[in-house]
C-alpha cells in the first residue's frame, strides 16, 4: 500500500462542504492526498476528520492568510499539485441598493482570493517543475446574470477570463489551468431555491434535464480535470449545468 505521505498533494478551497467537499472525495479516491481549506474552522475540522484528510482554517479574502496557508502545506506536507479554487460567497441584495462593501467582498473572496492562490500554487509548480493543474471554480452566471447576485456574476465572469489568462501564462511550464461552471447544483447555496416550491419551477425550467445536479457530479468533472485524461485541456470552463447554457427558451 502506498503510504499516504506519497500521494500528490490537492487543496480544496472552501473544502468543509457541499462542491469542495464533494471535489476532495473525488480527489481522494483518484489517489490524491486532500488539504481542505475554509474559513470556518469547527467545519473544515469536521469534514478532514471524516475524509481522513487534513483541514486548515482560512479566509480567502484574505491574500495574507492564503499565502500563509500554502507556506504551511509546502513546510508540513510538501508542494500542491493540484489546486481546486472553490471558496466562494455569493450575497444576495437589492440591485440598486446593493452596497459597496457587499460588493468588495465578494469579489475579495471569489475572484481576489481565488488569483492570489492561483498565483501562489504556480510559482511553486514553475519553481519546482510540477506539471500541475489548477480548477477554478466557475458558475453558469459567468455567461447569464441573475440582477440579485450581481457581485457574484462580476466575479465569476472574471473567474472564467483569469483561467484563460493563467492558462496562456503557465502553458510553457506545462501547468494546465481549467474552471468548471455549475448551473443549479443541490448545495446551501441553493436551499432557499429548494424550499420555494415557485422558484423551483422556475429553476427547473431552464434545465433541460429537469432536475438539480449533485455536488458529486461536480466534484467529478474537478477530478477529471485533474487527472491525466485531460492532459490536453486548458484554458477551458466545463459548465455542469444539466443543459442550461444551451436552451434557447423556457417552458
Amino acid at each position: 500500500m502506498t503510504d499516504s505521505n506519497d500521494k500528490p498533494i490537492a487543496l480544496i478551497t472552501g473544502g468543509a462542504r457541499g462542491i469542495g467537499y464533494a471535489s476532495a472525495q473525488a480527489l481522494k479516491a483518484d489517489g490524491h492526498r486532500p488539504v481542505l481549506a475554509d474559513i470556518c474552522g469547527d467545519g473544515v475540522a469536521s469534514a478532514a476528520e471524516r475524509l481522513g484528510a487534513v483541514g486548515i482554517r482560512c479566509d480567502m479574502g484574505d491574500p495574507l492568510e492564503i499565502r500563509s496557508l500554502f507556506d504551511r502545506i509546502e513546510s508540513e506536507f510538501g508542494p500542491v499539485t493540484t489546486l481546486v479554487n472553490n471558496a466562494g460567497i455569493a450575497l444576495p441584495g437589492t440591485f440598486l441598493e446593493y452596497g459597496l462593501d457587499e460588493f468588495r467582498r465578494v469579489l475579495d473572496v471569489n475572484l481576489i482570493g481565488a488569483f492570489v492562490a492561483l498565483q501562489r500554487a504556480a510559482r511553486t509548480m514553475v519553481q519546482q517543475g510540477i506539471r500541475g493543474s489548477i480548477i477554478n471554480m466557475s458558475s453558469v452566471n459567468a455567461q447569464v446574470a441573475i440582477p440579485a447576485i450581481p457581485a457574484y456574476c462580476a466575479s465569476k465572469g472574471g473567474v472564467m477570463q483569469i483561467t484563460k489568462a493563467a492558462a496562456l501564462a503557465l502553458a510553457p511550464h506545462d501547468i494546465r489551468v481549467n474552471a468548471v461552471g455549475p448551473g443549479s447544483i443541490d448545495t446551501a447555496m441553493m436551499a432557499s431555491v429548494n424550499a420555494d416550491p415557485a422558484a423551483m419551477r422556475t429553476a427547473m425550467s431552464r434545465t433541460p434535464l429537469k432536475r438539480a445536479g449533485t455536488a458529486r457530479e461536480v466534484g467529478d468533472v474537478v477530478a477529471f480535470l485533474a487527472s491525466d485524461k485531460a492532459s490536453y485541456i486548458t484554458g477551458e470552463t466545463i459548465y455542469v449545468d444539466g443543459g442550461r447554457l444551451v436552451l434557447n427558451y423556457t417552458c
